[in-house]
């Protein structure tokens, strides 16, 4: 087998690039979708059933485009091919799903309508999103899968950034935050539009910048035979994975869930703490819903100046961990911070375990499965360990709601305590060769 080459920094960045897009648009997603909901009527027992959608399409849809992606061989390469028809359904359905309160249905029927976006939109992310991560698995060898990775997590903050601002930004410079009862307000349907611009733009970029390996080059650097290739089950290949695609799916567990509550009740938690409100129709949450916006941009910062730190830890596993117990913490000390500025600390803080749930993982199951070949097929089936416990979290969620008392601040500290979990199961991830 030749050796991988070195691929200078640009060549890393242009494998990445387009990431920074689609990250805008799975931030609108993941920033504004409850408040969608909740505008549209929601009620927040019921509000994490709405997130069942994006974690199921993606433990569908990312395991099929990993396995149909290795077959494919075209003159646009095997990954981009999805990855630009990801893009441009993401970018048909985001100028859709903000709507579905401005087409005069009744609340169950936008609701419905809402649903059945929400889905088609993350279905589209996913499938754009996925082939970023196969590309650095074909192409990176593994003295700069790290780095290669920290770029794309660099990348995918900045993105989120960008995306979580927009609402406040749009806000500032005049457009309205409060609409109609039951109407998304024209700071977020603008947020989406812009975003959906950009995202086909970055991704254009990707698709002209990168030449993928034809297929007798990529078998000099990734010899699995061709009947191996076509022969293996998704089955058989969760039967022989390294014990380290198990071990991080474990970390992973905790962590996803974790996120999933933060992601469903962060802006009534926001709300409740600061504003003193969880009433969707009042103007004091909308403006809570920008500021969230803002501290999520905050979070994806910190995530960023983390990442540079990541790289100098010397035991990649004390890293992971350490990022988790910090993120942990943030997520505890939201329901105690009543003043807005103040809850920038656990943003903080969060964004230190985001960051590492971004890099370590993929770092640490790429290098196990080195020699295993079906490097798509098994990352898709990885990410199973990101949407099978965000859907078990949503199916738990109004019941553990229940149980904390009907506050939607004290789901952080659920969250906080999963990140915990999460951070003293990493120890048990073998990470020698």
């Amino acid at each position: 087998m030749k050796q991988k080459p070195d691929l200078s920094f640009w060549k890393l960045w242009n494998l990445s690039f387009g990431f920074f897009g689609v990250q805008i648009a799975y931030a609108l997603q993941s920033g504004n979708i409850s408040r969608i909901f909740r505008t549209l009527g929601a009620d927040p027992h019921q509000l994490s059933f709405f997130w069942i959608l994006p974690p199921l399409m993606g433990i569908l849809v990312q395991p099929i485009v990993g396995t149909l992606s290795d077959k494919t061989w075209t003159r646009y390469g095997r990954r981009i091919p999805y990855l630009f028809v990801g893009a441009a359904a993401a970018v048909a359905v985001m100028c859709l799903l903000p709507n579905a309160g401005s087409f005069g249905m009744a609340v169950s029927t936008a609701l419905i309508f809402g649903l059945f976006a929400l889905m088609l939109l993350d279905t589209s992310i996913n499938m754009a999103m996925q082939p970023f991560k196969m590309l650095v698995g074909d192409m990176v060898n593994e003295k700069q899968k790290a780095k290669a990775y920290s770029i794309q997590s660099f990348l995918c903050n900045a993105g989120s950034v960008v995306g979580f601002l927009f609402p406040y930004l749009f806000a500032a410079i005049g457009l309205s935050n409060v609409a109609a009862e039951g109407v998304v307000p024209d700071t977020v349907i603008w947020s989406f539009y812009i975003g959906a611009a950009i995202l086909i733009v970055c991704v254009i970029y990707t698709t002209l910048k990168v030449r993928e390996w034809p297929p007798q080059e990529y078998r000099e650097y990734n010899p699995v035979s061709e009947e191996n290739e076509t022969k293996a089950n998704w089955f058989s290949l969760l039967k022989n994975a390294p014990s380290a695609f198990w071990k991080v799916g474990l970390v992973q567990f905790f962590c996803w869930a974790g996120m999933l509550y933060m992601w469903t009740y962060v802006v009534d938690a926001v709300s409740e703490t600061v504003w003193g409100t969880t009433d969707a129709a009042s103007e004091a949450y909308q403006d809570a819903g920008n500021w969230t916006g803002v501290l999520y941009a905050i979070q994806a910062m910190g995530s960023v100046v983390w990442a540079t730190l990541l790289p100098r830890f010397r035991n990649v596993k004390l890293a992971y961990s350490v990022s988790l117990v910090l993120a942990g913490i943030g997520f505890a000390l939201i329901p105690f911070i009543s003043d807005k500025y103040g809850q920038i600390l656990p943003f903080l803080l969060i964004g230190c375990g985001w960051a590492a749930m971004l890099a370590m993982p993929f770092t640490l199951v790429t290098n196990a499965l080195q020699g295993y070949g079906h490097m798509g097929a098994y990352l898709g089936l990885f990410n199973g360990t990101i949407c099978i416990p965000q859907i078990v979290a949503a199916l738990c969620g109004g019941a553990i709601l229940s149980v904390v008392g009907h506050h939607q601040s004290t789901m952080m500290i659920v969250s906080g305590i999963f990140f915990l979990i999460g951070a003293a199961c990493v120890f048990a991830i073998n990470d020698k060769k």
